[in-house]
């Protein structure tokens, strides 16, 4: 790294993991999309070739965020002083928030990412928990997005900050504090994800192919 791009990375301790508000979910939502747009496995169940594919992402995206903040369902923000750099959103240990969502969370990703995107986002998500050695725990949703912390969802050159692991830290506080939980989730499709995970205590718990995107289910105990 050199001395100009050193300068412009904010240092560790500089760096804070909190919930977010509601003024920041433009900002959360902007930050996802940007990271996942090219993402294989969102690129699949959103049916990035064909035309409006963005813009289903982005609904998606922000229907999900809404939906978080409506059912109170833990989002966390790493933030450089007002900044915010990368999120993580957490389904609770709440099963009938899970897979089944509410009707209304339903009815507008039909409208806006249509019947296969909101189908696949569903069974997705059913598919994993079906493969964790728990029945009550939390779930990273979309998954693996405290990676970005280290150069995933969030800003690129904050990347070598430790930024990711301070987000995984803030998880693993929550995941803790709950009595009902049983520990957290997470389905990772990429193998240096799955190296930073493991860092954290994370295992392998099964195999997974998701359309035509293979990962593995990691979970950590609590």
């Amino acid at each position: 790294m050199n001395t100009a791009t050193a300068s412009l990375a904010p240092k560790k301790e500089e760096i804070k993991a909190i919930h977010l508000s509601v003024d920041d979910l433009k900002i959360a939502a902007s930050i996802l999309f940007n990271a996942y747009v090219d993402d294989p496995l969102f690129v699949d169940i959103f049916q990035a070739e064909k035309e409006g594919y963005e813009s289903r992402l982005r609904s998606a995206i922000r229907e999900e965020l809404n939906a978080f903040w409506v059912a109170e369902q833990p989002m966390i923000g790493l933030f450089h002083e007002s900044r915010l750099l990368s999120v993580a959103c957490l389904t609770g240990p709440d099963a009938a928030f899970g897979a089944g969502r509410y009707w209304h969370w339903r009815l507008r990703m039909l409208l806006t990412a249509g019947l296969f995107g909101t189908k696949q986002m569903l069974e997705k998500e059913e598919k994993v928990r079906n493969l964790v050695p728990a029945e009550n725990f939390h779930m990273l949703s979309p998954a693996e997005n405290v990676h970005r912390g280290s150069g995933r969802a969030g800003h690129p050159k904050e990347q070598h900050a430790g930024g990711g692991h301070i987000l995984l830290g803030a998880i693993d506080s929550i995941v803790n504090e709950d009595v009902s939980s049983e520990g957290v989730a997470v389905f990772v499709t990429v193998p240096k994800h799955k190296l930073f995970f493991s860092d954290d205590n994370y295992s392998v718990v099964g195999e997974l192919c998701l359309s035509h995107v293979k990962g593995e289910v990691m979970f950590r105990k609590r």
